[in-house]
């Protein structure tokens, strides 16, 4: 398969020790081995986070921030104060994915913000959880309604974890949407909307290998929990090393076991 694009580590997963200690949490993001980050709600710690990310040589090429209410013009200062060139939106509200009219609205609204980014010189994307993939419309998961009404400029992160948990197949589900994916949450779990039944990416029950090998034009891989039972900082590492390993190669290739065949 090709090369993975370098890591990234959406900050959320650190939510609780951010909150603590800002730059202490940013650097042990990076003591891990990750490179690149994925703030949320960044306005509002924009200068803090700007001088943490710059201490630990650490770039955020994607970042979420809400850009529908209004604000959108301080979410894109503070984005290009941080080198962002990505924004995505994180979150529509569920009762908002229940027609195929609210949805192109969505749509709409996200193309109308879309053209403001632009002048900014930056991107917009969408973030989806469960419930954009399971409103089902003569064959077409609400997210898949959504892609078609977006502008080509706007692209999908698409939720790995939460695109099984709404019932899709993932790798069918990128092999569909094609080339508008252009970034991953690569999260693992037993595949359920409790955020608290997470676990370090390898641990679960998701194929990550065979997903990632679908997501053909994935720029940002961004590895995320939403909760976790122990240490998220162990979590995240753990993660980390899984997936800079590398695809494991298969039990038959083994010399020594074909070997023993």
């Amino acid at each position: 398969m090709p090369t993975m694009p370098a890591l990234s580590v959406q900050l959320y997963s650190l939510r609780a020790a951010i909150e603590s200690d800002l730059p202490t949490t940013i650097k042990r993001v990076a003591d891990i081995g990750f490179t690149r980050v994925e703030p949320y709600n960044f306005v509002s710690t924009v200068d803090a986070l700007a001088a943490a990310l710059d201490a630990n040589n650490l770039t955020a090429p994607s970042a979420h921030a809400h850009l529908l209410d209004g604000n959108e013009e301080d979410v894109f200062k503070a984005a290009q104060r941080l080198g962002v060139t990505t924004v995505v939106h994180p979150h529509v509200d569920p009762e908002k994915w229940r027609s195929a009219g609210d949805i192109r609205a969505t749509a709409e609204a996200l193309n109308t913000v879309a053209a403001k980014a632009a002048d900014h010189g930056l991107r917009i994307g969408y973030h989806n959880h469960w419930f954009e993939l399971e409103f089902v419309l003569d064959g077409r998961t609400g997210l898949e309604i959504l892609a078609e009404a977006l502008d080509p400029n706007v692209v999908l992160e698409l939720d790995t974890y939460w695109a099984a948990a709404g019932g899709q197949d993932v790798v069918a589900l990128l092999g569909r949407l094609g080339d508008r994916v252009r970034l991953l949450h690569v999260k693992d779990g037993p595949i359920q909307v409790d955020p608290a039944t997470q676990v370090a990416v390898g641990s679960g029950a998701m194929p990550i290998w065979d997903i990632i090998a679908a997501a053909k034009s994935l720029e940002v891989p961004v590895v995320e929990l939403d909760d976790f039972a122990a240490d998220m900082f162990d979590a995240l590492s753990d993660s980390f090393d899984y997936l800079s390993a590398g695809q494991p190669a298969p039990a038959d290739a083994n010399p020594a076991a074909t070997a023993r065949a």
